[in-house]
């Protein structure tokens, strides 16, 4: 059983050393976390298993590190200085300020979702929106508010000054767009393929929170494919929906708690023609099940509209140039039909803080010992688990044993993260152990010491097997296994 609710993850991620509060010594600061020993492990796992799955394991993909902050007229082109905003509205009793469309009556009713049909502003007017926080219906006209996170550049630079104004990227997408063509020409690619990108993105959300799931700053992971404008986008949409699913259930998330969302045309991207979420059950606890879902990525079919929108020549459908500022045509020419044009592009894009959430809770279970005692249990896939062996001595006052089994732990660590451990009695260790979801623990015991064996528990079922010291690293080695997953044929 999964989680039953967000709360009892930040318990456990905090009491464990996964996720801490940010400036915590300051009193904290709102919707930001730092990542502990443990946190910093599970998130680099899962990193390390979509970029092998991504980038190693398929032929036609290329990873990249763009620049977090990059020239403005990137954000110009790409259309976020002028519609990456949300409405935001002000309480006029608490004095509150709070994103729009996320409060209840906004929407008429039968319309959730759906901008088209209503005027936003005499809704709020007739007082039929109400405050999340004290509900009060006395609110403010709606308003946009930009998201992205404004900075200046160079030591000279004044606020005012709009040659010194940047911004911090508030996706990673736009890195891969302008670096389409140096990717394509020093790889020697072909269309289709793809550019796949891990890294920091900024948004100046209203209102952030939910622990993780909604911060101001967070890490991605992005791909945008390549491919000709007769292709099969929207069945492109679904194949990568479905290889995301499997990837996700390959990472212990149970399909029970995943759902495909539609996104309304209404509601699309400027960018977009389709988009479908991969939904997660984040919120089990909430009776209305359509409020228990949040999304947990999206894949997109965004057209040629980027690879257009930052090329030199492309024009729309009076003749006109659409960027007169880039210095680069961004369009292919296809060697076998002497055809030149704008790729079109699948993007699916997944975030690295989403997914440790999804992954923690669905890992999360309760198990009661023979003394009646309920021990917390992670069941995390063995690939993303911070630490894949725990090696415990049963008797930290003799030295024989602490020796070998420091010893062990060494000759085990070149082949994959081991740790000791003598901060208390064997049943503590392997509570502990469980908790932050270590797959086995080996226990050096006196036997040890006359029969090179050990003994392996598995954090799972809490069975215990004795191993030769000598077959120890191969013995684990095909335990540590990624949870199995039937893998759709590539695309």
């Amino acid at each position: 059983m999964p989680a039953p609710n967000i709360d009892t993850i930040v318990s456990l991620a905090k009491r464990r050393g996964f996720v801490f509060p940010s400036s915590e010594v300051y009193g904290g600061l709102g919707s930001a976390w730092d990542y502990g020993p443990l946190g910093v492990e599970l998130c680099n796992n899962v990193k390390q298993s979509w970029w092998q799955w991504l980038v190693y394991g398929r032929d036609d993909i290329e990873g990249i590190d763009s620049s977090i902050i990059l020239n403005r007229l990137v954000w110009k082109y790409s259309g976020h200085e002028a519609t990456f905003h949300d409405p935001l509205v002000d309480c006029r009793e608490c004095k509150s300020r709070m994103r729009a469309d996320k409060l209840e009556g906004y929407f008429p009713e039968g319309a959730a979702g759906n901008r088209e049909g209503f005027d936003a502003n005499e809704r709020l007017r007739a007082g039929l929106v109400k405050c999340a926080q004290c509900g009060s219906t006395n609110l403010t006209d709606e308003r946009h508010f930009n998201m992205m996170f404004r900075t200046m550049l160079g030591a000279a630079a004044v606020e005012d000054d709009p040659m010194a104004l940047a911004y911090l990227r508030p996706e990673t997408a736009q890195g891969i767009f302008i670096n389409f063509l140096n990717v394509q020409t020093t790889m020697r690619r072909k269309v289709p393929f793809g550019i796949a990108q891990v890294g920091k993105s900024f948004r100046n959300e209203i209102t952030p929170g939910n622990f993780i799931l909604r911060t101001r700053e967070f890490e991605q992971m992005e791909m945008e494919y390549f491919v000709k404008p007769d292709a099969e986008h929207l069945k492109l949409v679904d194949e990568w929906v479905e290889l995301y699913i499997e990837w996700f259930k390959g990472l212990g998330l149970d399909p029970g708690n995943l759902k495909l969302h539609e996104v309304p045309k209404t509601e699309l991207a400027h960018y977009s023609k389709r988009t479908v979420d991969i939904m997660y059950r984040y919120f089990p606890e909430r009776p209305e099940e359509e409020r228990q879902w949040e999304e947990l990525m999206g894949i997109a079919y965004r057209t040629d509209f980027d690879l257009r929108s930052h090329s030199s020549k492309a024009t729309d459908a009076e003749g006109n140039r659409i960027n007169s500022d880039s210095t680069e045509d961004l369009s292919y020419f296809d060697e076998s039909t002497k055809q030149r044009f704008y790729p079109h592009v699948i993007e699916p894009a997944a975030g690295v803080n989403r997914t440790v959430l999804a992954v923690l809770m669905d890992a999360y279970s309760e198990k009661t010992n023979d003394k009646g005692e309920m021990r917390v249990i992670l069941r995390l896939s063995p690939q993303l688990a911070p630490i894949k062996a725990a090696i415990l001595p049963l008797a930290k006052n003799k030295p024989e044993i602490v020796g070998m089994a420091k010893a062990i732990k060494r000759s085990l660590q070149p082949v994959l993260r081991a740790v000791y451990d003598d901060t208390g009695g064997i049943g503590k260790l392997y509570a502990r152990q469980d908790e932050i979801g270590t797959p086995f623990c080996v226990t050096v015991d006196h036997q040890s010491l006359e029969d090179e064996a050990v003994t392996v528990r598995d954090r799972d079922t809490w069975e215990q097997e004795r191993i030769k010291v000598s077959d120890l690293a191969e013995h684990l080695q095909k335990r540590l296994k990624p949870f199995p997953v039937t893998i759709p044929e590539s695309l």
